[in-house]
C-alpha cells in the first residue's frame, strides 16, 4: 500500500511518534479529530481508567557532596497544592516535496488542584494524588471552547517515593469531545515522562543518575534522563534534566493495522530545570523542552515522510 494511502488508512491523523508522548496522534490531510491511540477506551465511558506507566530505573554516575541523604517524595495525607500545567506539541509533517503540512496543538495552560488521598507509607510505598482541572485556556478561542466542558473534571498520579509517576488515572467529562480528551490526556502524558526519580541511595548536591525508562507508542522507544541536584534547600530540590531517546526498532507500526514504515532516522533530545518540594504532591516551578526529527519510509515504495516534533512541559504553583 503506497505511503499516502497507508496515511489515509491510518485514521483521523497525523501519522507521528509524537516526541515522548506514549500515544499515538492521528491525523489525515481530510481533517478530523486528533485522538491518542486508547482514548476511544477511556471515552466510552465517564468512570475513571487507570493507565499503567512503564517502570522507570536508576543508576547513579556520581553520588554528590556530602552531606547525602535518600531523597523520596512524602507529601502527606489531605495535603493540597495549587499549580499550573502549560504544555505545548509541534509536529510538522512533509511528504516527499509536497507542502509540509502543520499538525502542532496550540499551548494549553491547565489549572490543577492536587489533593493527596493516600500518603505513602512503609508497607505502600505510594503516593495517591486526585487532580481536579480548572479552566483550560489556549490562545485558540475555539480551541478553548471545545475545553471548557473540562473544568472540574478529574484525574489523578500514582507517584512512589523516588517521584516517578507509575500510574495515571484519567476520568473524562461525557460531554467534552474527543479533541478535547485528546488535548487533556496528551499533556498529562508529557508531564509523566518528565517526572524525575530519585534513586534510592544517598546523594548529595551535585549528584548526578541516569533515569531509564520505555516510552510505549507505535514505535517503543528508550528514554534516558540525567539528572543533576544543582540545589537543596531542606526539602526543596532543584534539579538539571537532559533527555534524549531512541527507537527500540526500525519499524514503525501504523495505527488501525494500515501496515508499517521503515524508521530511517530518529532524534530526539532536550533539556530543562524541574523543582521539587518533598511535602508537596507535584513540581512547584520548571520547564522541561525536548525537540527532534524523525524520518519514515515506505517499505513498498520509493516515498519518504519526514518531520520535526517540539514538545514543552511548564509547572509553576
Amino acid at each position: 500500500m503506497p505511503l499516502q494511502s497507508k496515511l489515509r488508512s491510518s485514521g483521523p491523523a497525523l501519522v507521528a511518534a509524537t516526541l515522548s508522548l506514549s500515544v499515538l496522534v492521528a491525523g489525515c490531510s481530510s481533517g478530523g479529530d486528533a485522538a491518542p491511540v486508547g482514548l476511544d477506551a477511556v471515552g466510552a465511558a465517564s468512570d475513571e481508567v487507570t493507565v499503567p506507566v512503564t517502570a522507570a530505573t536508576t543508576e547513579i554516575l556520581d553520588p554528590g557532596a556530602e552531606p547525602r541523604a535518600v531523597v523520596q517524595l512524602r507529601p502527606t495525607q489531605g495535603t493540597r497544592q495549587q499549580s499550573q500545567l502549560v504544555t505545548t506539541a509541534t509536529v510538522t509533517q512533509q511528504i516527499d516535496e509536497q507542502a509540509p503540512q502543520d499538525f502542532s496543538n496550540p499551548e494549553m495552560t491547565m489549572p490543577l488542584t492536587a489533593l493527596v488521598t493516600q500518603a505513602a507509607t512503609d508497607t505502600t510505598p505510594a503516593t495517591t494524588i486526585d487532580l481536579t482541572l480548572g479552566t483550560l485556556t489556549t490562545a485558540d478561542p475555539d480551541t478553548t471552547a471545545l475545553l471548557e466542558p473540562a473544568t472540574g473534571s478529574h484525574a489523578g498520579f500514582t507517584v512512589d517515593v523516588s517521584g516517578a509517576i507509575t500510574a495515571l488515572r484519567l476520568r473524562p467529562d461525557p460531554d467534552a469531545e474527543n479533541k478535547a480528551r485528546a488535548l487533556i490526556e496528551q499533556a498529562f502524558f508529557q508531564a509523566v515522562y518528565r517526572a524525575v526519580a530519585f534513586p534510592a541511595q544517598p546523594i548529595g548536591v551535585g549528584a548526578v543518575w541516569r533515569i531509564h525508562q520505555q516510552v510505549m507508542s507505535a514505535v517503543a522507544l528508550d528514554q534516558t534522563t540525567t539528572a543533576t541536584l544543582v540545589a537543596r534547600d531542606g526539602d526543596r530540590l532543584t534539579v538539571d534534566v537532559q533527555v534524549e531517546q531512541t527507537p527500540q526498532s526500525p519499524v514503525f507500526e501504523l495505527p488501525n493495522g494500515a501496515g508499517t514504515l521503515n524508521v530511517d532516522a530518529y532524534s530526539l533530545h532536550g533539556s530543562g530545570t524541574v523543582v521539587l518540594d518533598l511535602t508537596a504532591p507535584l513540581p512547584v516551578d520548571g520547564t522541561v523542552t525536548v525537540e527532534g526529527s524523525q524520518s519514515y519510509s515506505d517499505p513498498a515504495d520509493a516515498m519518504h515522510l519526514r518531520q520535526t516534533t517540539r514538545e514543552q512541559v511548564r509547572w509553576t504553583s
